[in-house]
């Protein structure tokens, strides 16, 4: 089953397992609603809690949507999920997050059979406050006004034979990754365009679909609107 296609176009709700209870899932669902997700993703760049698949089974129960696992380190894994996102770090240079965590994760995934789907995951920014993801992984992101480093990055996954390309701007960041730079990259690639971070409305999310993302991300949107 493949759950990216290039050209068709998807929303997915990102639930990260440190803001989110268990018992939050129903009310957050009904907010997530007016997006019509088709996916949801389930992780975080740092988790303390310890529910994630409590969390995964609950979020399949009410939804019987697929549930894909976007995880922050080794540790993030759930055989209750559908897919995971093997991600590796192309816009940093950090060895634990290229290879080093998904080592560590390699033989748990292969026990229990979760499908994955290999990620080249590029952080976009460089204003504003440090995000999670930055502080943890030690990587610096690439300015959105370096278009054809990122592409370059981008090329180099897609030619490493990588699946898909995630464009992340991180959790709560101040601003989305710009819609020149999504055009740029998604019309010089072949496999499917993820883009998320600092999305704020259905305007920016149609905006980035127009660019040419093939999934957006939504999570900063639910997390503000349930405050």
């Amino acid at each position: 089953m493949s759950f990216f296609t290039k050209g068709n176009k998807k929303t997915a709700i990102l639930i990260d397992p440190d803001k989110t209870h268990v018992h939050e899932v129903v009310s957050l669902i009904e907010q997530a609603a007016e997006y019509e997700p088709s996916y949801y993703l389930v992780g975080g760049s740092f988790i303390s809690t310890n529910h994630l698949d409590e969390l995964v089974v609950e979020i399949k129960k009410q939804t019987g949507l697929p549930v894909i696992l976007f995880p922050g380190d080794h540790a993030q894994v759930s055989p209750h999920a559908d897919a995971l996102l093997f991600l590796s770090l192309l816009s940093g240079r950090n060895p634990e997050y290229l290879i080093g965590q998904q080592v560590k994760a390699a033989p748990f995934i292969k026990k229990t059979g979760i499908k994955t789907i290999s990620t080249g995951y590029i952080l976009i920014g460089g204003r504003g406050p440090v995000t999670t993801v930055q502080y943890i992984t030690q990587s610096l992101p690439i300015p959105p006004e370096k278009p054809d480093l990122a592409l370059a990055t981008a090329w180099a996954g897609e030619m490493m034979g990588m699946e898909c390309i995630y464009l992340d701007a991180g959790s709560g960041a101040q601003e989305k990754i710009p819609s020149e730079l999504i055009q740029h990259i998604s019309r010089n690639l072949t496999v499917p365009l993820i883009v998320g971070g600092g999305i704020r409305s259905i305007e920016e999310r149609d905006l980035a679909f127009k660019s040419g993302a093939d999934i957006v991300v939504l999570g900063t949107i639910i997390e503000e609107s349930s405050k």
